[in-house]
């Protein structure tokens, strides 16, 4: 098997060039060289996407029998559709790791791989698309459909689209997981989103690395939810983290209208915290049938905090000065509770 990696250098896409390697596939990397560093072993092409005439080198060291595009979540459709058009001659294939935000009815509404799609033309640049005046749909929902739409347009039925919801593990580079282990471990009164028994489906970058190299080498196509089907308790997830990290914390469960008044941002300020009811309502049973296999999400804490004490932050993200509460914004909330 011969496969190329658009990215490959940190979390997804190299979990992805390392399982690939160890199934001792040939496998290729095209990306800048920028962040990170290629996976020994691999076919390194630097270049950049967005640049047609790089595009058309890197078909030059084709073919493939499949590509696994990790590096498409900030570019328009367009730049999408130069890629698979340049790339098309020389690869059979393409899994394209998209989102859960193209559908419609995300986060208000429970999902199945059938929902509907929202719409974009494969051609749009980055102005298309917006974001309702409760964060959905968003802009980059719209935008990542659009890119879908373009993937299909060049590969048919010879295209896949992954659709994660919430991507955790080692290495992980926006910052949820590491806050929660960072803020479990500082211990005391810990401010938490009733209720605790709410199930959350955030999947293992390692499962979604080797459900992307199955999907690489099958001949089926179309769109899977790639979510953990059984989820883990919020009060569980906190458990496993202050677990892990030793900390000497208690977790005060506060209610979303109390969290709302006080000025909390849902999905950030308190990672993974979201009210809406579709959120953690996606259904993933046709991944699950095809090979997805998700290990349970305390393995996923325990291999992340092993992986932050010993080497800390990957890379520099925009994404990550998002995440987390201050302690004074949370100590002032908590002692109004």
């Amino acid at each position: 098997m011969r496969i190329l990696v658009m990215g490959g250098t940190w979390f997804l896409g190299k979990h992805i060039a390392e399982g690939a390697l160890a199934k001792g596939w040939q496998v290729a990397t095209f990306n800048r060289g920028r962040s990170g560093r290629d996976v020994d072993g691999v076919e390194s092409v630097h270049g950049d996407r967005t640049n047609r005439k790089d595009l058309e080198r890197l078909a030059g060291y084709g073919p493939w029998d499949a590509v696994i595009d990790t590096s498409s979540s900030e570019l328009p459709p367009r730049d999408v559709l130069a890629a698979v058009t340049a790339l098309r001659p020389a690869a059979s294939r393409w899994v394209h790791i998209s989102t859960v935000s193209v559908y419609e009815g995300w986060p208000h509404q429970p999902l199945t791989d059938d929902s509907p799609l929202l719409e974009c033309p494969p051609d749009a640049d980055e102005s298309y698309g917006y974001t309702g005046a409760d964060g959905s749909p968003t802009q980059y929902g719209f935008q990542k459909a659009g890119g879908e739409r373009a993937v299909s347009q060049a590969f048919g039925d010879a295209a896949v689209f992954l659709r994660p919801g919430v991507i955790l593990g080692p290495g992980e580079y926006v910052g949820r997981l590491p806050w929660w282990l960072e803020r479990t471990k500082r211990g005391g009164r810990i401010l938490a989103p009733a209720p605790p028994e709410q199930r959350i489906q955030p999947v293992d970058v390692r499962d979604v690395a080797a459900f992307a190299l199955t999907m690489a080498a099958s001949s089926t196509s179309g769109g899977y939810n790639v979510t953990h089907p059984g989820g883990i308790t919020f009060r569980g997830f906190l458990e496993a983290c202050l677990n892990e990290t030793g900390g000497a914390g208690a977790p005060v469960w506060v209610h979303p209208a109390v969290l709302i008044e006080q000025g909390v941002k849902q999905w950030t300020e308190l990672p993974l915290w979201r009210t809406h009811a579709g959120v953690w309502a996606v259904d993933s049973s046709r991944a699950v049938a095809a090979g997805l296999a998700c290990r349970p999400i305390a393995d996923t804490i325990h291999d992340t905090w092993q992986w932050w004490a010993a080497d800390g932050r990957p890379v520099d993200h925009p994404r990550w000065a998002e995440h987390g509460i201050t302690p004074e914004k949370e100590a002032k909330i908590l002692t109004s509770v």
